[in-house]
């Protein structure tokens, strides 16, 4: 597929599990931030369903760019604010609705530039923001016991100390810029896949992107910043792509919901403090056979949704919603 074009390509990435969120959160009114704009599809959808304003955030200045062709099509009702979603409640108090997308856009993807892909050669980047540390300093700067922590941290390679040895080994040779040359790497240490297998380099990459980017620190920072901005009775909606970004909303989720249980079942029972939110829903809603069928990857994807209590916002330890963590943070 060509780059896509922000002056000609309008929506290149399809909003996963549009249609069950606005049911969930039915009916939509008021002031909602997208916090993960893209290339708007969840803003567009708010909109269209009755949101009298949506904040779209997002820290990626082509989402800025590609959105001027059709923004105006909204009438002010959109604004956009270039952020991370972390910082949501610097942007805007008491509002009815917050969602997050958590999956990497089409258009980060598509463009051979952004260094996101391994299919594609380009400059080894993943800067979300397009700015700070790349991809190229880290696999070139760090060493070999934390790149090694990397790919097991975040992207579960259980291979990854074979991984960095190999990049140690190549970058002394000669610096590592690009992205074919880090995939052939990974593949050279990996057993040829079977048909149906992902690419070898597909843990690899995803570990370097949400160092990159601080990932999991930012979604942790966001749930916080969301009940910070959402009012009672506001919703939170957030669509995952991943079992460890799950398991983290999940675990938030539950906690602030009072609903983490007793460790020992013959303790007294604690007084527990008001619970922040309540869940819309007990389970995660998982894309149906219609939306598989207009849109195959959505096949990993859930939705969680919850309701914001009166009770005042507070703070959560990382480890409890099992944020996975580097021994030395970069």
């Amino acid at each position: 597929m060509a780059a896509a074009d922000p002056h000609t390509q309008d929506a290149p990435h399809v909003p996963v599990l549009l249609r069950p969120l606005l049911r969930a959160v039915a009916p939509v009114t008021g002031v909602w931030i997208d916090g993960t704009f893209g290339a708007g599809g969840y803003s567009r959808g708010l909109l269209e369903a009755g949101a009298d304003k949506v904040i779209g955030v997002d820290r990626d200045p082509l989402a800025h760019q590609m959105a001027q062709a059709w923004i105006g099509d909204y009438g002010g009702r959109l604004e956009l604010v270039q952020t991370n979603f972390a910082q949501m409640d610097e942007v805007a108090e008491a509002v009815d609705g917050v969602v997050l997308d958590l999956g990497v856009s089409s258009m980060q993807l598509d463009q051979a530039d952004r260094g996101f892909s391994f299919m594609k050669d380009g400059p080894l980047d993943m800067r979300m923001s397009q700015q700070g540390e790349s991809a190229a300093d880290l696999v070139n700067t760090a060493d070999e016991g934390d790149l090694a922590d990397v790919l097991f941290v975040f992207g579960e390679e259980r291979a990854s100390r074979r991984i960095a040895k190999a990049i140690v080994r190549e970058r002394n040779a000669a610096p590592i810029t690009t992205t074919l040359r880090l995939a052939e790497i990974i593949e050279g240490c990996l057993p040829r896949p079977k048909p149906g297998q992902s690419h070898p380099a597909t843990r690899s990459f995803q570990a370097l992107r949400i160092a990159v980017n601080d990932e999991y620190g930012a979604l942790f920072e966001g749930l916080m910043a969301a009940e910070r901005v959402l009012k009672p009775g506001g919703q939170l909606a957030v669509v995952t792509f991943h079992s460890v970004e799950d398991r983290m909303v999940k675990r938030f989720l539950q906690a602030r919901a009072g609903q983490t249980g007793r460790a020992n079942r013959y303790a007294p029972q604690a007084e527990m403090p008001d619970p922040q939110f309540e869940l819309v829903t007990r389970k995660a809603i998982a894309p149906d056979a219609e939306e598989l069928t207009d849109n195959p990857r959505a096949r990993s994807a859930k939705l969680r949704v919850a309701r914001r209590t009166e009770a005042p916002a507070g703070a959560i330890d990382a480890k409890s919603i099992a944020m996975p963590q580097l021994r030395r943070p970069r």
